[in-house]
């Protein structure tokens, strides 16, 4: 009686996985096209609404290419002939008296009373141009406070004013007593009136002689005089 019981309900349940079976098989169709056309639908609304790109321009231009003028070809001279070597001595074949001999010259046969006077020595104007004059102990400004007061009162007032200053050298020629003999510009300041004031203090300065050793002599020296605005 379980038995009868079983086998009716064991049949329902093999008809409805059937018929589930069947229901997916004819529904393929319809679930097949129903993809086929969504996903038609989805790429052409992607191109119909994607926006329209463009290529960049990449293009480039070329330059005309000039020609260009190639220098003229550099001769080279050809090399130096080489130098002839020198010829090798040849000792010639002469006859030499053997009796020629040295004049002597002892005193007794060059007697001092034939011998030429020695050159008469020149005299040499020291005061001419500046030169080297040996002494030891150089000649000394000995009024260098009227000095310093001529160089203010020579100084050009333009020059003074415009804040302009220099250095002149000059050269004195002093004599054995300290006198100054002669005066000269040996550098000059790069300023003519500056120079010229210079001259002018120059005139005004007075010296001690110079001496070489203990003797008083002559010298050339050579001052600066300098302008500066204080």
């Amino acid at each position: 009686m379980s038995a009868m019981e079983a086998e009716p309900s064991a049949k329902p349940v093999e008809e409805l996985a059937a018929t589930a079976n069947d229901r997916l098989k004819r529904s393929f169709g319809t679930w097949l096209w129903g993809s086929m056309i969504a996903a038609t639908v989805v790429h052409f609304s992607a191109f119909a609404f994607w926006p329209q790109l463009s290529a960049a321009d990449i293009s480039f231009k070329q330059t005309e290419l000039e020609s260009v003028t190639l220098p003229p070809d550099i001769e080279i001279p050809p090399p130096p002939k080489a130098i002839a070597r020198p010829a090798t001595p040849v000792i010639a074949s002469t006859n030499v008296d053997e009796d020629i001999t040295i004049a002597p010259t002892t005193f007794e046969e060059n007697p001092v009373e034939n011998l030429p006077p020695p050159p008469a020595e020149k005299a040499q104007d020291l005061s001419a141009a500046p030169t080297f004059t040996p002494y030891t102990v150089a000649p000394s400004i000995l009024n260098r406070d009227q000095v310093q007061r001529v160089l203010q009162q020579e100084y050009p007032p333009l020059l003074r004013d415009a804040g302009i200053g220099g250095t002149v050298k000059v050269n004195f020629f002093i004599d054995e007593t300290g006198k100054v003999i002669k005066r000269l510009i040996d550098k000059s300041s790069g300023h003519k009136d500056l120079d010229d004031a210079a001259l002018k203090v120059a005139a005004v300065m007075r010296f001690s002689p110079a001496l070489n050793r203990d003797k008083k002599v002559p010298v050339w020296v050579a001052f600066p005089i300098t302008f500066v605005v204080h």
